[in-house]
């Protein structure tokens, strides 16, 4: 019998035995453990704090009433294509919401699939939020480690204002994400120097573009520089290649803008927001330099008030309606950008970790910038967007002068000057870990009369501190390198202590509506803002068992809906009298505002027209339009006031008490034709 031998052992060129390369994971292993190079407890961190950001973001998801605006638009795309594809605010598509509608898309198709209602709404939310933590971690670990990495994902998973966001309907968590993606495409094209990762950047602020117009371009002056800096490639092939990224970006943001006001003006709904009708105007103006200049702008003269988020300036974000929410980290990230990039210093122009640092310290400084100093419209929520620069910064920033304490701890036997260097950039992370820890001890100072929760977080967070500086000096002063280790797990805790709570209280709260914040009321309208009305089904959607959610600000008690002119309020009682006396009309009812709409709209399951948009300013109803309609049989309801806003509502509302029959039992309401 002949026995077969066995393979000869693979041999080197020299002749030498090479050593058998060790047997690969299997996917499913590696999926949790990590790659190999990794450290053990890495793959199982991310894994933890994933959990912890979906829990936080769907904590009793079915208590989430949304804000009512969206809610409404995404019910009324799920009954009209029509409707889903302009962003119309009812499926008779009278008028569009304020804002383009990919944001709106998403939402709809999940209740498209699932059927309309609560979970189905937040599915998507919820999954992109958790996605951008796993994003962010994936881009700080490419250039700076595991450390790193798991810092920035933990800061972005706490931040408060993210988590109140993350459990909205408002389409913030989908431009977050999308400009993430768009972030982690120009940092590939850097590394390589290939066009084609330069084009999907593009293409994916693009897609921000069309969630949020121009706040997704506040990004762009970063994503320029750091590629014209950074690319591996000669200054002519950057430009160019810069060049046909931003004809990618610009394609993929007007194009639906191009298509919209390309249709005839009589086959598409009313640009919600515009001044004329076109979403050009929506774009330059109400949601451009509307947003920056408010109402004093010549151009975009619609932009209101900047009360939500206290007075424009450099402070805002540090005020007593704002601070909670977004800066317990912020002086931590201007120490860490400012010595990350003096450590860096003499690094190649190509260098990876600065070219990181970079674009994330321009996330952050740009969005600073224009929230704070925004005279427009500004809501708390909007500076979640810059959560990922804050985060991330926290992360490379912690390590980076980690790595800097310890290099300057040990500066012996080198020469006088580069050793008093090395001393000084030492000091530098305790300082930083000190003034941050007295800031998060000054916010909860702030609040705390509000609960133990944050009475316990102000003392977490002050021991913690406490620990971290003495322990990173004791450690330096002895030599001892555990002590600096346990004092940088003391620093994360004191300086996440805060923003923990914060998100905690965020996470057991269903009150969120138009202007989600985290943590007690500051004023601001905070805690829920104005807004929110009936919350979607979890079974059955609009026309269901659920009845209207009361808030405390801006939102009338169960049962009544305010229409927003004047005292006149559209009750239950008379949603049922609409819809027994709708006679085949297409809407059910027209009223002053959006806010008014949506509610009816999410009550009774039938379209309902807003003459005046959201502020009830929009020239979206004309009389003429009102007398074509009213003789197409259309409509036959409409509610009017003596406080109609502006000439053409007074127009109306004097022409509908002259023509029309008073319904006797409900004040305000007309029956034409």
């Amino acid at each position: 019998m002949t026995t077969l031998a066995p393979p000869p052992a693979p041999t080197t060129q020299d002749g030498r035995h090479r050593a058998a390369p060790p047997a690969a994971p299997s996917r499913l292993r590696a999926l949790f453990t990590g790659p190999p190079e990794d450290p053990r407890w890495a793959r199982p961190a991310l894994w933890a704090i994933l959990v912890l950001a979906t829990a936080l973001y769907a904590w009793n998801m079915s208590s989430v009433s949304g804000n009512t605006f969206y809610n409404a638009a995404v019910y009324s795309g799920t009954k009209s294509w029509k409707a889903f594809f302009f962003g119309a605010l009812d499926a008779g598509s009278f008028i569009t919401v304020d804002k383009p509608p990919f944001a709106l898309w998403v939402m709809g198709l999940s209740a498209r699939v699932f059927g309309y209602g609560t979970w189905q709404l937040m599915l998507p939310m919820v999954a992109l939020g958790t996605g951008s933590v796993a994003l962010l971690y994936r881009m700080v670990k490419r250039d700076f480690g595991a450390v790193a990495a798991t810092i920035a994902a933990l800061a972005l998973t706490l931040t408060p204002i993210t988590v109140a966001i993350s459990r909205d309907t408002n389409p913030d968590p989908v431009l977050v994400f999308l400009m993430l993606l768009g972030a982690a495409a120009l940092m590939k094209a850097v590394r390589t120097g290939r066009l084609l990762p330069l084009v999907w950047s593009g293409v994916a602020i693009g897609f921000a573009f069309n969630t949020k117009m121009m706040q997704a371009y506040v990004v762009l002056p970063a994503f320029f520089l750091v590629y014209l800096w950074a690319a591996p490639l000669g200054l002519g092939r950057r430009i160019r290649n810069l060049a046909v990224g931003t004809v990618a970006l610009v394609v993929s943001s007007a194009w639906w803008m191009v298509v919209v006001d390309l249709v005839p003006a009589s086959s598409r709904p009313y640009i919600g927001g515009s001044t004329d009708n076109t979403v050009w105007d929506l774009v330059i103006g109400y949601n451009g330099f509307g947003r920056i200049f408010g109402a004093s702008s010549s151009v975009g003269s619609q932009g209101n008030g900047a009360s939500f988020g206290g007075e424009a300036g450099l402070y805002r974000l540090f005020n007593s309606i704002m601070g909670g929410q977004i800066s317990w980290l912020i002086p931590f990230a201007i120490v860490a950008l400012i010595g990350g990039l003096v450590l860096r210093g003499r690094a190649p122009r190509t260098d990876a970790e600065r070219a990181a640092l970079l674009l994330w310290g321009g996330w952050f400084v740009l969005h600073y910038l224009t929230f704070a100093l925004a005279e427009g419209t500004f809501h708390p929520y909007y500076v979640t967007a810059m959560a990922p620069g804050i985060a991330a910064l926290a992360g490379i920033g912690g390590v980076m002068l980690h790595r800097a304490f310890r290099a300057g701890s040990a500066a012996v036997g080198v020469p006088p000057r580069e050793r008093v260097r090395a001393w000084g950039r030492a000091w530098v992370l305790p300082a930083a870990i000190a003034g941050s820890t007295v800031w998060a001890v000054v916010l909860l100072q702030r609040v705390s009369g509000s609960g133990t929760l944050y009475t316990v977080a102000e003392v977490v967070a002050g021991v913690a501190g406490a620990v971290a500086v003495i322990g990173l000096l004791l450690g330096r002063f002895t030599g001892r390198q555990r002590l600096t280790g346990i004092a940088a797990l003391a620093a994360v805790v004191a300086l996440l202590a805060g923003p923990a709570a914060y998100s905690a209280s965020a996470a057991g709260s269903s009150t969120n509506g138009t202007n989600p914040t985290a943590g007690p009321s500051t004023g601001g309208m905070g805690g829920g803002g104005m807004g929110g009305g009936q919350r979607p089904s979890g079974s059955g959607g609009p026309g269901g068992s659920s009845s209207s959610s009361s808030r405390s600000t801006g939102q009338s008690a169960p049962g009544r809906t305010a229409t927003g002119m004047g005292d006149t309020q559209v009750s239950s009682a008379m949603i049922s009298y609409l819809k027994k006396n709708q006679d085949g009309a297409t809407w059910l009812v027209a009223v002053a505002t959006d806010q008014t709409a949506s509610s009816i709209i999410l009550e009774s399951g039938e379209p309902v027209i807003s003459m005046g948009g959201w502020s009830g300013s929009d020239n979206a109803m004309t009389l003429a339009k009102l007398k074509s309609l009213v003789k197409s049989g259309k409509l036959h309801y409409i509610v009017v006031s003596d406080s109609g806003q502006g000439s053409s509502n007074s127009e109306i509302s004097t022409w509908v008490k002259k023509n029309g029959t008073a319904v006797s039992a409900y004040s305000g309401l007309y029956r034409l034709g």
